[in-house]
């Protein structure tokens, strides 16, 4: 089994900025991808950010310029640093990963329970 913690979320005013990380552990042979997702209420969850095993990086084009994503092959870790947030960044932010496990071996998805950032005006 694999777990995705998220940390960082909390509230800051428009023109600020957060940074969310995201830790996996577990049964973990090697990650294909690392994403961050958000969902504001009322809306469908939408991707962020996202990061390949081949160090690709692609982003929404409402965050393009604003976030920057990172991410850290050792500690099976990535990062989300947000800045110039505007309110309608106001979300629950989630991370997600692709992960190979051994013993079984397998592939799947997993998702972490989010994080909440709330962006003032």
């Amino acid at each position: 089994q694999v777990q995705l913690v998220e940390s960082g979320g909390g509230l800051v005013q428009a023109g600020g900025s957060l940074r969310l990380s995201c830790v996996a552990s577990g049964n973990i042979h090697s990650i294909n991808f690392m994403a961050w997702h958000r969902q504001a209420p009322g809306k469908q969850r939408e991707l962020v950010a996202i990061t390949t095993s081949s160090g690709s990086t692609n982003y929404a084009d409402s965050v393009k310029g604003r976030f920057t994503l990172s991410r850290d092959n050792i500690k099976n870790t990535v990062y989300l640093q947000m800045s110039s947030l505007k309110p309608e960044d106001t979300a629950d932010y989630y991370c997600n990963a692709d992960v190979w496990s051994v013993a079984p071996v397998r592939r799947k998805e997993y998702w972490g329970q989010g994080t909440q950032v709330t962006v003032s005006s």
